[in-house]
């Protein structure tokens, strides 16, 4: 027989573990819950990479703006409000030395427009300024001078026999920023899936926890059976001894479990960006739910949408710039002026304008290479080079989307069966643990053998959840190959793509 005080001290820790419990699911229930949504939102503001990411974009976005700037009309003030200079100067037809003393005053003021569709610059320019000049020289017929002088006039530059360069420039630019915003969305999907792979993760944790604990109540509940019966002559005290094994076990199990948790919770908070010191419990709806999958629609609709293609598409452009620019090497080129514009010169300031003279100007200018050792020809291999090789990573591209969304739709027929298989092994091995439990209160089987039927359905009810787990992890893996929705059977049109022509 049991002494009493073993059996009082068995029944205070038995008590003290149920209040730990219950203590437990308190604090638990004071946690922030979180759905998949709302991890999503948080990931989204706190994610470090994503931040980062996003101030990419932010620059491209404010260097093409500011590319759009510099094609509009600039206009600019040039000040030189005093200049004064004293020197000895040398008549060379007199051979005599003379003291000049000059001093100055001017200012200019420029409207320059970038034309976009042929490259040219139109410049309009004037030149307001005030001269004094005073020369100690004997031949001189008037030692002062002063004057007033203005500038204005009309110019045209226009390059020819070459490519538009401001054009490049912009289209540059704009797939400089289009680049930059696929990098953001690819990063946000990626971000997407990284999350659900963690928010199931803590979830299969808190599910093994609530397994360990359902199965710590248990072994509760068979010790306390076990202890009525030895305490009654029913059974050995060998079967108290296993019972107490059986529940020391199940409470390593629970603290395992709730360690693993927390490890986990800690991997969810650092990708989130989650303050470590934050609790929250996940709460999601795991159903073993299928959709029907069309392989051929998913490829289609991923070849026709997927933004890894279109950034390998920037890339051919890229590379074809780079070819025009090669070509430009030491290339015939030539330049166009034109100039219109009046001048006028008086030593009275109300008079300036009276009598302004013409002076229009126009001049051409050839670039015109002789012999460069090689050079273009060699800058035009290599640029065909990289173009070649962009074409090629395009099309192998194509061939990696193909392949993945083949593989990933063969792996969701195989999570189905895997599905079925696991939801029959817990209806299984639940009512053979419902007639175990019987057979053991009636003394008929030893609490080892009905351990081994406890962990039969911890484990088996641990594989459906995490079959179910991985069948939505490798949906949303499809949705983000295929760029398609086909649990809503909605395409996924990514809204930021609308801000390139915001900025237009």
């Amino acid at each position: 027989m049991i002494k009493p005080d073993m059996m009082t001290g068995r029944k205070k820790k038995s008590i003290a573990l149920a209040g730990i419990i219950l203590l437990v699911s308190n604090v638990m229930s004071a946690q922030e819950l979180l759905n998949m949504d709302k991890a999503m939102e948080i990931a989204m503001a706190n994610s470090p990479n994503m931040r980062q990411t996003e101030l990419a974009l932010v620059r491209s976005q404010e260097r093409l703006n500011a590319q759009r700037a510099r094609l509009k009309s600039q206009f600019g003030v040039t000040l030189n409000p005093f200049e004064y200079q004293k020197t000895n100067r040398f008549d060379q037809q007199t051979s005599e030395w003379f003291l000049n003393e000059s001093a100055s005053s001017a200012g200019t003021f420029t409207v320059s427009q970038r034309f976009l569709p042929t490259d040219g610059t139109i410049t309009l320019r004037n030149q307001f300024s005030y001269d004094y000049s005073f020369t100690e020289s004997a031949l001189a017929l008037d030692p002062v001078s002063r004057t007033f002088n203005n500038r204005l006039n009309l110019s045209v530059s226009q390059p020819i026999f070459t490519y538009n360069r401001t054009k490049m420039e912009l289209q540059t630019m704009e797939l400089e920023y289009e680049s930059a915003l696929l990098r953001y969305l690819l990063i946000r999907l990626s971000l997407e899936r990284d999350v659900a792979q963690e928010f199931y993760s803590v979830y299969s944790g808190q599910m093994r926890l609530s397994i360990a604990e359902e199965e710590l109540k248990n072994n509760m509940e068979s010790y306390d059976i076990i202890r009525n019966k030895v305490e009654g002559g029913l059974l050995a005290l060998e079967e108290l001894y296993q019972a107490e094994v059986n529940l020391a076990t199940s409470r390593s199990s629970v603290y395992n479990a709730d360690l693993n948790l927390q490890n986990r919770k800690d991997q969810f908070k650092v990708l989130t960006g989650m303050p470590l010191e934050e609790e929250f419990l996940i709460i999601t709806d795991v159903r073993a739910d299928t959709v029907a999958v069309d392989q051929q629609m998913a490829i289609s609709h991923a070849l026709s949408n997927r933004m890894e293609l279109r950034q390998r598409e920037i890339d051919i452009e890229n590379a074809t710039f780079s070819l025009v620019q090669s070509r430009s090497v030491n290339e015939f080129t030539g330049s166009v002026t034109a100039s219109l514009g009046v001048q006028s010169n008086e030593e009275r300031l109300e008079n300036l304008f009276d009598k302004p003279t013409s002076t229009p100007s126009v001049g051409l200018t050839l670039n015109i290479p002789i012999f460069d050792w090689g050079e273009r020809k060699s800058e035009i291999k290599a640029a065909e080079a990289s173009l070649k090789s962009a074409e090629i990573e395009y099309e192998t591209e194509q061939i990696d989307i193909k392949v993945n969304i083949r593989s990933v739709v063969r792996s969701l027929k195989n999570l189905e069966n895997q599905i079925g298989i696991q939801r029959m092994t817990v209806e299984n091995a639940q009512l053979t643990y419902d007639i175990n439990l019987e057979r053991y209160r009636n003394g008929d089987l030893t609490s080892l053998d009905l351990g081994m039927y406890q962990n039969q359905l911890s484990e088996a009810k641990m594989s459906l959840t995490n079959a179910i787990i991985d069948y939505k992890v490798e949906l949303l893996n499809l949705k983000i190959q295929s760029l398609f929705d086909f649990e809503t059977q909605q395409p996924i049109i990514p809204e930021a793509l609308n801000r390139t022509d915001a900025l237009k």
